[in-house]
């Protein structure tokens, strides 16, 4: 699935296309999960080599986001919490997944994991809440 035409996301950091700093990852959901791919470069490294938690945090929290905002919703990390399982070598490829946990009203539980393209090796798993705007095409 494409995301639909939105100008209020082309700046953000991890997906949007005109940001010039930014990660400009690309999501797409596929039947109840959304997935991604992550390469990181040096520029993303925080020491020894390994990718800086912050950017892989960044890149579950917005694949999670982009499970709603690809299907016309929108909304907020409302709480988030991650686990990093192995250092993320820079210069390493992870495949990106997220799920629904659950879902009460407005209120979605969503998982995201970020492992090793290659040989699967977990990186590191977030899970966390989000609040979708009232209106939203799936609030």
């Amino acid at each position: 699935m494409n995301a639909p035409a939105r100008g209020d996301a082309d700046h953000c950091f991890v997906c949007g296309p005109h940001n010039p700093i930014g990660l400009k990852l690309a999501f797409r959901v596929e039947g109840e999960r959304c997935h991604g791919e992550f390469t990181s470069r040096a520029e993303h490294a925080g020491f020894d080599g390994v990718t800086h938690g912050g950017i892989v945090f960044a890149v579950l929290d917005d694949a999670m986001a982009n499970w709603f905002f690809l299907q016309g919703g929108r909304g907020f990390t409302a709480k988030a919490e991650i686990r990093y399982r192995a250092p993320m070598p820079v210069g390493a490829t992870a495949a990106i997944a997220c799920e629904v946990v659950k879902r009460k009203g407005r209120l979605l539980q969503l998982e995201a994991r970020a492992s090793d393209a290659r040989d699967g090796t977990v990186y590191a798993e977030s899970s966390a809440s989000f609040m979708l705007d009232e209106g939203s095409a799936l609030g």
